[in-house]
């Protein structure tokens, strides 16, 4: 995967941090009404950042992997649910493009490749298309297994059927990204599925802890027609992304990390004295609690780009491993720095709508998120050089 020079990466996070204020006084109405944040959209599409991991060649910024995790932690550091669904639209252009460059294919399925993500990047840089990319059925825990979702062939594409729970930009995305199976066969089929296309609905309410403006209801697909020249990846591209390129899981912890900075921005200023009725930085007990926090931000994040300064194709099994205590070290740390901050900053932070509650319900909710759950690695890192089965699973 090529990378960009240290000084475009800067470049790149300035420019979303210019936004950055815009996105945290929006923040607590996305969070008190549970609703999309389209303005935070129509700012990062107007800075071509709805194109930032789309290929220099089709008229994308070229973010890498590793410059779009230091884009994702600077808007987490503002606006959660818009890093997080940011997240969903921007996985699909690394998947589709760094990612799929370095990966096998045929010439046939190569050609393939060229025409179907053409045509996905010329609807987001021309159009304005959003993109989310639902793929938890709440079946199994395994990107390759336990789907339910069914694409039988027909003339022109795909009759598709099937229920992706908590699809977030579920009222937002022109074009929900699934993963589903035809039967008989092994290779999963990545299709986007037009939100406008008869047979697609959302359902469900959406009230929950943190991540409000994630917007996160299921999507029900009923006899769906998708054309042929939606299907983004070649048939058993997915397969081989997931079992070649396993970091790509890693993209919904940069929201983490952001949440984390927020989290210390928030103390930082209550202990100067601009977010409170005073000067605290003086108080031994608050310095400890500040220390804790650094601490714990700066180790998480540190793994985090250790290892995406080492990722490379076909990762050895000591890598894979890396990457899951990566994931598990932010997820956990980023609830526990908000509620360090909670403490050092005492009893008013947890009134709305200052941010710090928002965050650390936010953060609460990163560990369930699959498929690399918490709950997922730590199964699979206690497994680690413990049993035979070495072959790391994506």
């Amino acid at each position: 995967m090529r990378r960009l020079p240290p000084e475009r990466r800067r470049e790149l996070v300035g420019m979303v941090r210019e936004l950055g204020p815009r996105f945290a006084e929006r923040a607590p109405k996305y969070d008190r009404d549970a609703s999309f944040p389209f303005e935070n959209y129509d700012d990062l599409r107007s800075i071509g950042f709805l194109g930032l991991c789309i290929p220099e060649q089709y008229g994308g910024l070229g973010a890498d992997l590793a410059t779009y995790a230091l884009v994702a932690e600077e808007i987490g550091r503002y606006c959660g649910s818009t890093a997080l669904t940011f997240n969903m639209h921007t996985a699909t252009c690394l998947l589709t493009g760094p990612i799929a460059d370095d990966l096998d294919w045929t010439e046939e399925e190569r050609a393939q490749l060229e025409a179907r993500r053409e045509r996905l990047y010329r609807g987001i840089l021309e159009e304005g298309n959003i993109h989310s990319q639902p793929f938890s059925e709440g079946v199994q825990t395994g990107a390759l297994e336990g789907y339910l979702t069914t694409a039988i062939p027909v003339e022109g594409g795909y009759r598709v059927t099937g229920k992706k729970i908590f699809a977030s930009l579920s009222d937002a995305a022109q074009f929900h990204n699934v993963l589903a199976m035809v039967p008989g066969d092994d290779q999963v089929r990545f299709l986007g599925v037009p939100a406008d296309a008869e047979g697609v609905s959302t359902e469900g309410e959406w009230d929950p802890l943190g991540m409000r403006g994630t917007v996160s209801k299921n999507l029900i697909m009923r006899d769906v027609f998708v054309a042929s020249e939606n299907e983004w990846l070649p048939a058993g591209g997915f397969n081989q992304a997931a079992q070649r390129w396993p970091f790509m899981y890693l993209t919904l912890s940069f929201t983490f990390l952001g949440l984390m900075q927020g989290a210390i921005d928030f103390a930082r200023d209550y202990l100067v004295g601009q977010g409170g009725p005073g000067e605290r930085r003086e108080i031994p007990q608050k310095q400890h609690g500040w220390a804790d926090m650094l601490l714990k931000h700066e180790q998480a994040q540190s793994l985090t780009y250790r290892l995406l300064a080492e990722m490379h194709r076909d990762p050895e099994p000591e890598l894979v491993k890396r990457a899951w205590a990566a994931v598990v070290s932010t997820m956990e740390t980023a609830p526990e720095v908000a509620a360090l901050a909670i403490r050092v900053c005492g009893g008013r932070s947890l009134l709305k709508p200052l941010a710090l509650e928002r965050i650390y319900r936010d953060a609460r909710c990163g560990a369930t998120m699959l498929p690399w759950s918490v709950d997922v690695c730590l199964e699979r890192l206690g497994r680690y050089q413990l049993f035979d089965d070495q072959t790391a699973p994506a």
